[in-house]
């Protein structure tokens, strides 16, 4: 058959009208739209006329813009004027002599301006610790509406884990504390697009305190008492969400119950993993998937909990999706007067579609008395007349939306008419292809024939292929190939012929190029094949070589196709004679055939024959008009195809097989959903085609209950909760049904399972390693496909407690629960699944774990370290897993070079609450290795390792203790120590025992004229090339100077240096009392503590003491001597051989020892 949109391509053939342009909707109009603008535009011929219904109704547009030229007068225009009053659902009509189209329904929608109530809101008093709900009831608007919290000085309303907006826009508080009392609480509604935001009246929240009022604020007494957890969004046990494919799943869980803690939510999948895709939002409230799929579908499942207990709630998340076209939307049809038309409308969607048929916008009506049967998605015409000729529509829906065809169908005998314009010129240059064209319109579908120079003798040849849709094709042209082609289309109603003519043109460009004896050839073509001679020449001689070039190509066309019946009329055999093979073997023919009933125009592969065999038997569907085709492929690729047979009509039958793949799913506890592969409609064998769904209960004998369907779905309802049945399905058709079907086995609809496991037994292998075990569940009461068992356990000892709840499939009545926690007590439930959801719990069992041993100590510091002492420091293991005895201390002498170990020691540290240690009797300047481990009756955990060094002094046996350090300073200097001296300085606190410094570090002073130390570690510092050395001896030697230049101002003036007025102006008791240089002397036995609180540290790497000077005055001369009151030296810095000065500081200075 003629491809149909052919009809179109010249304006003296009629045609149906045909929706070309129009608005889709929802239309909102916006408050700020001047007009909103509904389209229809239609083209047709004649042209068409319009018509609009509102609502149902006829409708009369008040501005119809006209342009007869583009054909949109269906187009019409509304001003914002009075625009609320034309709200609601428009479809167009586009008419014409042939048919009418239609439009899909157009929804206008004028919202108001959003707004919330004028109300009076009373003050909500609530007792500390209730939970609160402030309902904001936001007013719908144009979307997107967005929702805040603010008080009315517009901050926003904290949110945590506690208070959280709801989806729903409320604001939730699981618990109220007595900060959460204010009286501007205010929900503001934001919607973007109209640029509009609107404020409720503000709320206030008087939360009551539980506590007496002359009771204290720090008792502990009045605290809430701790609660269960509940829900406060959403309500029930159990919550149904819908939502279509592609949107974004929001499950959201808002408990309530009493701090601390406020509870926490999490969320898990039944019988299944949350996707990738899950993102938890608002603290864990809200769960979203994006694009929701089918697979999402299921029970979701949300627990808040808290150290009370836990609430639980299901969501039972089903994704549906609107109406769309399983393959495309039914094609328009142009056929012969008598025969049968069939309209399929192949829809998808869930829920289901409904379909609703139209012709010419008016309902459609079966009709079994007439030639009109309409089969829920079928439309039959039988022995179809002119007068069925009509604009037909197939509009499905469900609740989600809707899909709409307009299909032509012209009923009509007509003599043929060539669209393309005669004596049409082509062009081709030599060696390449051309195709020229001859679009026909007719009916019955006309033959076409082309002829060379006005003879009616039929084109043929390996290089001419005639295309289904009437135009030829010449490949490889020749030069007389140019000339007149004549076009001849017949059919029963008459004849027309066009002329084409072709000029084939020389190559403009030379494809033979030689170059240094070699020969190339561009664009190599079969005209280039053969014996190609090359001859050298001289003067005295000449030479010749020959060589055969062999041009592969794809093969040929095969020609002159054969039908012949072998059985039945369904069983042919086709045959053909194979094209040249152009040099390259042919490997397969590959056989396809054409129908004009369900997929006309389109060629479909049916068979493959390998390339030594030249027949194909075929089996074919009744009730169909073929045409066969066969190309052939080798090495090259695959060749031209064959020229069609001409049309074999298969008769009509019974469906040759049943549906496939049958599903039974229950959605629902009281029904069962049978779903099937439908057959394809080539496979109908005939008109008429419908399925016989039969089921009874398995096991029961009873008769088969049958119901007739034409779509591929069944609902059985009323049914018993999770009870087998056997079903079958056969096809059939108005000449008999298919063969026996197969009995397949499922059950109806599930529920949640009814009974808790019993007899729960609990068996503790070791710390952390539990084995349950439980008497199963009746088959009959999991009500389902038994997923298997939950367990849940809960620590109630924690205050910070989190539910464990593992999952173990299938059928059995024990399992392993590992991961507890050793010396604990817990309390263990178990309970059963299905793909409903869990049922109940058992009755609580409670266990307890024995002692394990604890975990590594927090921390470990080797500090203060002696000649033959360092004092360990640590901190308790965070996990005891038991009742602490004690510690084990491990300590290894290591050797410095080899890092080998030379002595091991070992020691039990008694007393849980120890946390130091000084371990005495170790060698002086030796690396040591630390190991302690924390015990439990249980045994001794894992090791915390730590190293360091013991000390080497060298000293003459004498302390020296200075007066009180000032408790304002953090820094101290000490003068008067011998260059190149190793010193111990200790720093002690008053009133502590004996032996009990705070501070001890070893030193060692720097030779004069040395530019860096070394100290007791082996570490080097190099004071006068550091920066802030420099710059600070720049500013003491200014200082300096202005002090000298002050003083012998002074001194001109008669005046005396007024050392009493400083100590005036600085009346420092302590500080008055560091000015005395005396230190009292005693033996290294003594070992009496440092007088005062601080001291700051000698060693070159201390930052605060190389920021202060240590230079003694004694620097400032050449001898001894004291500064008299003008500025001179008056007196001599002496003193004993083991004495010191101690004194504040002048001033910031660099250190030196």
């Amino acid at each position: 058959m003629c491809d149909f949109m052919c009809m179109f391509l010249h304006i003296i053939v009629e045609q149906p009208p045909t929706i070309v342009t129009q608005t889709s909707g929802p239309i909102i109009a916006l408050p700020f739209d001047n007009v909103v603008t509904i389209r229809c535009e239609a083209k047709g011929n004649p042209p068409p006329e319009y018509r609009w219904t509102k609502d149902g109704q006829d409708f009369i547009p008040p501005h119809i813009t006209t342009n007869k030229r583009d054909l949109t007068g269906g187009t019409f225009v509304l001003h914002s004027k009075n625009l609320i009053q034309f709200q609601g659902k428009y479809r167009c009509y586009a008419s014409n002599k042939l048919g009418t189209a239609i439009t899909e329904e157009i929804e206008l929608s004028v919202p108001s301006v959003p707004k919330f109530p004028k109300e009076e809101i009373n003050p909500l008093v609530v007792k500390e610790g209730e939970p609160v709900v402030l309902k904001c009831n936001p007013p719908a608007g144009v979307p997107p509406r967005q929702i805040y919290w603010m008080s009315i000085g517009l901050q926003h309303i904290e949110q945590d884990e506690r208070v959280s907006m709801g989806t729903d826009g409320n604001l939730y508080f699981s618990n109220a504390l007595q900060k959460d009392n204010r009286p501007d609480y205010c929900c503001y509604a934001a919607f973007s697009k109209i640029r509009t935001i609107v404020q409720k009246t503000a709320m206030a929240v008087v939360v009551k305190s539980l506590k007496p009022d002359n009771e204290s604020a720090n008792s502990s007494d009045a605290s809430p008492p701790v609660r269960i957890p509940g829900l406060l969004l959403p309500s029930g046990v159990q919550t149904e969400k819908v939502l279509l494919k592609g949107e974004e799943l929001q499950l959201e869980c808002i408990p309530e119950g009493l701090y601390v803690p406020t509870p926490t939510v999490k969320w898990m999948k039944l019988g299944d993993k949350l996707p990738t895709r899950t993102k938890f939002l608002s603290f864990g409230k809200l769960l979203t998937i994006s694009a929701v799929e089918e697979r999402d579908q299921g029970k979701y499942k949300c627990i808040a909990e808290n150290s009370a207990g836990e609430v639980d709630h299901y969501f039972d998340v089903i994704v549906e999706e609107p109406p769309k076209w399983r393959t495309e939307p039914p094609q328009s049809q142009l056929t012969v007067t008598g025969s049968d038309v069939h309209i399929k409308c192949s829809v998808g969607g869930k829920p289901p579609p409904d379909i609703t048929w139209r012709r010419n916008g008016e309902f459609l009506r079966d009709d079994p008395e007439g030639n009109l049967r309409v089969f829920d998605d079928t439309v039959v015409l039988h022995n179809a007349r002119p007068e069925d000729s009509a604009v037909y529509q197939c509009e499905a829906s469900n609740s989600h939306g809707s899909v709409l065809a307009n299909v032509n169908i012209m009923i009509m005998n007509m003599p043929p008419l060539i669209l393309t314009r005669d004596y049409q010129e082509y062009a081709v240059i030599l060696g390449g292809d051309i195709v020229m064209n001859c679009s026909v319109f007719g009916s019955p579908p006309p033959n076409i024939l082309w002829a060379k120079n006005d003879t009616l003798k039929p084109i043929e040849g390996d290089r001419f292929f005639p295309f289904h849709n009437g135009s030829l094709q010449i490949i490889s042209a020749k030069k007389d190939d140019s000339g007149n082609y004549m076009c001849a289309a017949s059919n029963m109603e008459g004849k027309s012929t066009v002329t084409a003519v072709l000029d084939v043109k020389g190559i403009s460009k030379f494809r033979y190029f030689v170059d240094d004896g070699m020969l190339q050839i561009m664009s190599v073509n079969l005209s280039d094949q053969g014996i190609y001679t090359c001859i050298a020449r001289t003067s005295l001689d000449e030479d010749n070589a020959t060589a055969l070039l062999t041009v592969l190509d794809v093969p040929d066309a095969p020609r002159n196709l054969h039908i012949s019946e072998i059985k039945s009329p369904r069983n042919i055999s086709l045959s053909w004679i194979p094209g040249n093979d152009h040099n390259s073997s042919i490997t397969e023919f590959i056989v396809e055939y054409g129908e004009n009933k369900w997929h006309s125009g389109r060629w479909t592969e049916l068979q493959k024959v390998p390339g030594n065999q030249a027949t194909a038997e075929l089996a074919l569907y009744g009730h169909l008009n073929y045409q066969f085709r066969v190309y052939a492929v080798n090495a090259v690729g695959p060749g031209p195809p064959s020229e069609p047979t001409e049309t074999y009509k298969t008769p009509p039958a019974a469906p040759d097989r049943n549906p496939e793949n049958i599903k039974i799913q229950g959605h629902l506890p009281h029904q069962m959903d049978i779903s099937w592969e439908p057959l394809l409609p080539i496979e109908h064998n005939g008109p008429g085609l419908e399925y016989k769904v039969s089921y009874r209960k398995l096991g029961v004998e009873e008769p088969w209950k049958d119901h007739l369907v034409i779509r591929h779905s069944f609902v059985v309802r009323n049914t018993t909760t999770f009870v087998p049945y056997e079903i079958k399905i056969q096809s059939r058709n108005s000449h008999g049904s298919g063969p026996e079907p197969k009995v397949v086995t499922g059950y109806s609809g599930e529920d949640v399972p009814a009974a808790a496991p019993q007899d729960i037994a609990v068996e503790v292998i070791n710390t952390t390693l539990l084995r349950v075990s439980w008497t199963p569940v009746p088959p009959v009461t999991v009500r389902g496909h038994l997923g298997g068992y939950n367990w849940s356990l809960l620590n109630p000892n924690k205050i910070l407690n989190v539910r464990q709840s593992l999952s173990f499939p299938g059928k059995r009545n024990h399992a392993i629960v590992p991961g507890l926690e050793p010396f604990s007590k817990y309390t263990l439930t178990v309970s059963v699944f299905n793909k409903k959801g869990n049922g109940p719990r058992s009755d609580m069992v409670t266990f307890n774990t024995p002692e394990g041993v604890p975990g590594q100590v927090h921390m470990l510091s080797a500090s203060n370290a002696q000649e033959d002492s360092i004092l360990l420091g640590w901190a308790p293991p965070r996990e005891t897993n038991g009742i602490l005895t004690g510690y084990l201390l491990q300590y290894h002498l290591i050797n410095e070079t080899s890092l080998e170990v030379v002595d091991s020691q070992e020691m039990n540290i008694s007393g849980a609450d120890t946390t130091q240690w000084r371990l005495q009797g170790l060698e002086g300047g030796r690396l040591y290795q630390f190991h302690l481990c924390a015990c439990t009756r249980a045994g001794c955990g894992p090791p915390r390792t730590q190293e360091a060094n013991t000390i080497t002094t060298e000293r003459d046996g004498n302390w020296w203790i200075s007066e009180a350090v000032n408790t304002s300073q953090s820094f101290h200097i000490i003068d008067g120590l011998k260059p190149g001296t190793v010193y111990t300085v200790r720093l002690m606190a008053k009133r502590l025992l004996d032996n009990a410094s705070i501070f001890e570090e070893v030193i060692q002073t720097r030779v004069k004229g040395e530019r860096r130390e070394t100290s007791a570690k082996g570490q080097q510092t190099d004071f006068s090339t550091q920066g802030w050395f420099i710059g600070t001896m720049c500013a003491v030697a200014l200082l300096t100077l202005v002090a000298l230049m002050a003083c012998f101002v002074r001194r001109n003036k008669g005046g005396k240096y007024a050392v009493k007025e400083k100590e005036d102006l600085h009346p420092d008791v302590e500080s008055q009392g560091m000015n005395d240089d005396t230190f009292c002397e005693y033996s290294d036995s003594d070992e009496k503590p440092l007088k005062g609180s601080s001291m700051c540290s000698l060693n070159g790497n201390d930052a605060v003491g190389d920021s202060v000077s240590r230079d003694s005055l004694v620097d400032y001369a050449d001898g001894g001597g004291e500064f008299d009151e003008d500025g001179s030296f008056i007196g001599e810095y002496s003193g004993l051989k083991r004495r010191v000065s101690v004194s504040e500081p002048s001033g910031p200075g660099p250190v030196t020892a």
